[in-house]
């Protein structure tokens, strides 16, 4: 007779599936990976050793440059990508998303760093909020206390986090394109006749495929990483199998003693066997930390280590065919200045997230930045030579992402500093004239407590506004994400006959604002859920209160179907005449043209246009 399993048998049994499914999303997503992530990464053969030998670095028969360059490769990607980024850097996540934001963003909520002008101490409630236990180190203590009595010191360190993200910017502008031009001008080795305006035109064409496909282009990196190993192993046995010993760093030494200053130049292009490293960190929220470094660990690095292995062998004995560099890359100072970026604010979260001892935190600084500092000293000399333009795109990118930051901060000063008492526009109501009429009127505001400016601007020239109005913050909180049940704060602004409520709508840095299109609907539920769920006043009877809610409901309700109207203050930033060129450069020209062209909260809202009315303020900054 056949029995029934048991409790614990069908315990383990929903654990193994439980663990299979496991397993299956993360090879899933490994392999998706593949095409999203490492696609620049593995085309990086194409150019490296060309790169690297481009230059003025010459050759001997004992093939001694080769090996150095091999070994470096070899050593670069062990170190740089597999233990720094691989082995650590993907643990220091934010709620699952990872890059430079994501650790400034750890660092400023651990260290109580408060960079965005409107936070409350209620954001610091959120779920995806956590900052650890709350034992403090010696180090982490100091650290904080540094921040705390330095404030230009959180200035420089936003600085220097734009400045990294912004080199990631210029890189991956770059990177793709160099990457996949290198490649297809590798045609005309079949193709000599082939024009080189052809080649740009089928690189544009496979670009665009490759950006629209994403995890559809998986197969395709997988195809090219087996096939690149593959021909790696081939060329190891055929042409030098010796090529194995310089896995040793000794070849490392020897390179750089027997070259002098040309194989330190030459670094420049041996640093770009990882470009595209960054991209694992950055693209975390996409895919899963461990589906990441399974992919990279047991399939994307030793692909191309073989694949590295195989091309020094093959040109160890075909010197002529180094020196046949179709695409020269542009030197990766983008990619080392954003590696020694992601070094430093890492060292700042392993002592003030992680609370390490202060000789693990230095043993990482100076393990990996030593090394990034090398190459970055390398790319450096490069600069003449193309090393340029990923600067001069990244300083234009910092640039604009700085004056936005400033000019919203002045802004927001502004606002603080002439918002008005709601008791004051109440007082003034009967000598006005001020109405109350039927509907709901949302005033949006970047304050978080007073009623804006705007708002008393628009009463004393049109003195009325609606029998409901909710002053409405929409506003970006230090956490990734924001769940949907603590979008919403309300809370009322003064006592409830005036029929006021403020709602603080919060969005985390990776929100994407694509439910609001039934924004009205919720906001309201949200406010009735507030009425019924209110604390009653000393001295209300249960009865009473009970029946004054309703009322209270009931009133929100019909204010709904009187219609909803949005005022949004339009306002406009100058500079003040007393300011430098710079500074009106900055504020009227840049900014006031970013501000233009942004987005408006109508957009981001979905606003109806025969409910819009905007009130236009100038401020002086």
């Amino acid at each position: 007779m056949n029995q029934s399993p048991s409790l614990i048998e069908q315990g383990i049994s929903r654990q193994h599936l439980k663990k299979t499914v496991s397993c299956a999303n993360v090879l899933t997503l490994a392999y998706q990976s593949l095409g999203v992530i490492y696609g620049d990464l593995s085309t990086s053969p194409l150019y490296v050793y060309k790169t690297t030998f481009s230059g003025k670095l010459s050759l001997h028969e004992d093939d001694e440059e080769i090996f150095g360059v091999f070994s470096f490769i070899f050593w670069t990607f062990t170190l740089i990508a597999l233990f720094k980024y691989v082995f650590i850097v993907l643990s220091a996540d934010d709620n699952g998303e990872g890059g430079t934001f994501a650790l400034y963003s750890l660092l400023c909520r651990y260290a109580k760093l408060r960079v965005l002008p409107n936070h409350q101490e209620m954001d610091e409630k959120l779920s995806t909020y956590a900052t650890g236990s709350p034992g403090e180190t010696r180090q982490s203590a100091a650290v904080k206390s540094f921040f705390e009595k330095h404030p230009k010191s959180q200035k420089g360190l936003l600085i220097f986090v734009l400045l990294g993200t912004c080199m990631a910017i210029g890189d991956s502008v770059l990177t793709p394109t160099i990457s996949v031009l290198s490649a297809v001008s590798g045609v005309k080795l079949k193709i000599p006749q082939l024009h080189e305006n052809y080649v740009v035109i089928i690189s544009c064409i496979i670009l665009v495929a490759i950006f629209s496909s994403g995890f559809h282009f998986a197969p395709i990196s997988t195809a090219w990483l087996l096939s690149i190993s593959s021909i790696g192993v081939y060329n190891t046995i055929k042409w030098n199998p010796h090529i194995v010993s310089a896995l040793s760093p000794v070849y490392m030494y020897k390179f750089l003693r027997n070259t002098g200053v040309e194989g330190w130049v030459s670094l420049g292009g041996v640093v770009l066997s990882i470009t595209g490293v960054e991209t694992m960190f950055a693209d975390l929220g996409h895919f899963s930390s461990l589906s990441i470094k399974v992919a990279f660990s047991f399939f994307v690095y030793p692909c191309l280590i073989l694949a590295y292995m195989g091309e020094a062998a093959f040109l160890s004995k075909h010197h002529e065919d180094i020196q046949r560099s179709f695409y020269k890359a542009i030197p990766g100072l983008a990619v080392t200045s954003v590696m020694l970026v992601t070094t430093c604010l890492m060292s700042l979260v392993m002592t003030i997230v992680w609370k390490q001892r202060t000789i693990t935190v230095l043993a990482f600084l100076i393990s990996f930045g030593s090394v990034e500092l090398l190459y970055f000293s390398s790319c450096v000399y490069k600069i003449p030579e193309g090393g340029w333009i990923p600067i001069l795109l990244s300083l234009t990118f910092m640039s604009v992402m700085y004056i936005w930051n400033y000019g919203t901060t002045k802004k927001h000063e502004f606002d603080v500093e002439n918002k008005v008492s709601i008791d004051r526009i109440v007082a003034l109501g009967p000598s006005i004239g001020m109405v109350r009429v039927p509907g709901i009127g949302l005033v949006y505001t970047n304050l978080v407590t007073g009623v804006p400016a705007v708002f008393g601007h628009f009463v004393t020239n049109l003195p009325a506004f609606h029998r409901v109005l909710v002053f409405v913050c929409v506003k970006s909180v230090q956490v990734p994400y924001v769940g949907e049940e603590e979008r919403f704060v309300i809370s009322r602004v003064g006592p409830k006959e005036y029929g006021m409520f403020r709602s603080v709508v919060r969005y985390g840095y990776r929100d994407v604002p694509r439910e609001m299109y039934d924004f009205e609907s919720r906001l309201v539920s949200a406010i009735v859920e507030f009425v019924e769920t209110e604390p009653g006043t000393e001295g209300e009877e249960g009865c009473d209160s009970l029946r004054m809610r309703k009322e209270e409901t009931l009133e929100i309700m019909e204010a709904k179907e009187a219609g909803v109207a949005y005022i949004l203050g339009q306002s406009y930033a100058k500079a003040k005449q007393s300011s430098s060129v710079l500074k009106k450069l900055a504020v009227d020209v840049v900014f006031a043209f970013m501000s233009t062209n942004c987005r408006g909260t109508d957009v981001v809202l979905n606003v109806p246009h025969t409910s819009l009315l905007e009130v236009g303020m100038v401020y002086y900054v």
